[in-house]
């Protein structure tokens, strides 16, 4: 069964925004009580955020954890592959605590090896429900308080104004403070950062912000019918060809990605005067036999950090899935008995805030598969910009790996806050190539690897010694690289910083 559409007004929305814009009324000051003081504070739950309160709480620190939803894993709970574990060059270059969680989860076979992609570099495929009991259940072991249904509604700074000394949170029990040592910002959206001040940008040179996506789920596919339908199609019947994906690929891999099918969509528009708002079809095989992930909801305009606008995501990317399904059944080998089961829990969002930081990362960076000495982890996946202003995206290639600094997490003029994940300090080219999984997990641990380090030192996290940080995390597994490629141990750290 297809899901329900749902109408939408256009006026109507301009015209509720219009009196947003002019009604005021004025809340009177209250005293609001103190709910929790930690060490370290990990706002977001999602890659980022378990890494971060997980390494941090290896130290013994007091960690607590906030999340808007009733689970933990963002975007890992949304039926998307986890990108980012492998490097141009086939080699794992993202290790420590985000294999550990991989490694989890495989234990309970809710996720693959990791897989060599001709487009993606490296897909994982994990099992959205097991990533939220296999995060909770590591967060709990390792003592780390975790709070659900909690937003953030402001910030606690102290007297001179550039050190955040906590958060003010919203939920079902009222409003409280929750005070920290250190704050770790992994909300996606930079939440804390912008309600403590810290510049942030969106988007483009023009404010466009790459469109988000739902994901939905159907069942009773038959991805081999599919796979060799592509590997065996000759190379004159382009209804098959795929996006850089050649098609002895698909002869191999019973678990897949699909990035393409232009014709068969052009087809359809055509035959069926579908709307389908992406010029390409991406099919996520599941773990799951039968079942594929469907990567094609597209909203335009949609600002992921405004919530009239997210509900209007939701709702035309609900009317969106009907025509895609239609699609998918009609023209696509192993479709043909495939029916709708589910849709992703929210949207997936792309793009948007992201700080302005001690170090903002840029394309050459990541073209140039630059070194920074302080580098805290290493990322290989490419620019991948989901165009604003088309249907289009944008793929480049750095042809190896490029290093992630510690001073991109790192805002200006605020202190006692570290940011990691999609909202670190990057332009909007360079962060179409950070923002997947694996590289917001690996900077989620240096950031709490840091916050724990400044702890125990009563230091800011930017007075934090990189040499003693990049050790640290070499010491736990963590993957870095030296000037020739090679892999970093603790004892070849120092010598391998560039001057």
């Amino acid at each position: 069964m297809a899901p329900p559409s749902f109408p939408f007004s256009e006026f109507h929305d301009q015209d509720l925004r219009n009196m947003a814009q002019t009604a005021t009324i004025h809340e009177p000051a209250r005293e609001i009580p103190v709910s929790a003081d930690y060490d370290v504070l990990v706002v977001g739950g999602g890659p980022a955020g378990l890494t971060s309160a997980l390494a941090a709480a290896e130290s013994g620190l007091r960690v607590g954890l906030l999340e808007s939803r009733s689970f933990v894993g963002g975007n890992m709970t949304i039926g998307l592959p986890v990108l980012g574990f492998l490097g141009q060059k086939g080699n794992q270059i993202i290790e420590g605590l985000p294999q550990k969680f991989i490694d989890r989860l495989k234990a309970r076979e809710a996720a693959s090896e990791h897989r060599a992609c001709p487009l993606h570099m490296g897909i994982t495929l994990v099992e959205p429900e097991a990533v939220k009991t296999v995060g909770l259940e590591m967060l709990t072991e390792a003592g780390v308080d975790v709070v659900f249904y909690t937003f953030v509604a402001g910030v606690v700074m102290d007297e001179d104004g550039h050190t955040i000394r906590g958060v003010i949170t919203e939920s079902k029990s009222g409003r409280s403070a929750v005070m920290a040592r250190v704050v770790i910002d992994c909300t996606g959206d930079a939440d804390v950062a912008h309600r403590a001040g810290v510049v942030t940008e969106k988007g483009n040179e023009h404010g466009g912000m790459q469109p988000p996506t739902l994901m939905f789920c159907l069942s009773d596919v038959d991805t081999d019918k599919l796979r060799m339908a592509i590997a065996n199609a000759p190379k004159e019947a382009r209804t098959y060809l795929t996006d850089f994906i050649p098609a002895d690929y698909f002869g191999q891999n019973h678990q897949f990605i699909v990035v393409g099918l232009r014709e068969l969509m052009a087809r359809a528009r055509q035959e069926r005067a579908l709307d389908i708002p992406n010029e390409r079809t991406i099919i996520i095989t599941g773990l799951k036999k039968g079942e594929a992930w469907i990567n094609m909801t597209r909203v335009a305009g949609t600002d992921g950090t405004d919530a009239r606008s997210l509900s209007n995501g939701e709702i035309v990317a609900r009317r969106q899935i009907d025509d895609i399904v239609e699609y998918l059944v009609n023209y696509v080998p192993g479709f043909e008995k495939a029916h709708f089961t589910k849709t992703a829990p929210f949207l997936g969002i792309r793009e948007t805030r992201r700080i302005v930081g001690r170090y903002v990362m840029n394309e050459q960076d990541v073209l140039g598969c630059r070194h920074f000495e302080d580098a805290i982890a290493v990322a290989s996946y490419p620019i991948d910009i989901h165009r604003p202003g088309d249907e289009g995206c944008t793929l480049i290639w750095c042809g190896d790996c490029y290093d992630i600094p510690y001073r991109s997490l790192l805002p200006q003029r605020v202190e006692n806050l570290i940011v990691a994940g999609r909202a670190i300090s990057t332009t909007h080219e360079a962060m179409g190539a950070i923002r997947v999984m694996a590289t917001c997990m690996a900077m989620g641990e240096a950031a709490g690897r840091a916050a724990a380090l400044a702890i125990r030192q009563d230091i800011r996290p930017h007075e934090v010694d990189i040499h003693a940080l990049r050790r640290d995390l070499l010491t736990h597994g963590a993957y870095l690289r030296g000037l020739m490629g090679e892999r970093l141990t603790p004892e070849t750290e120092a010598v391998a910083i560039p001057g």
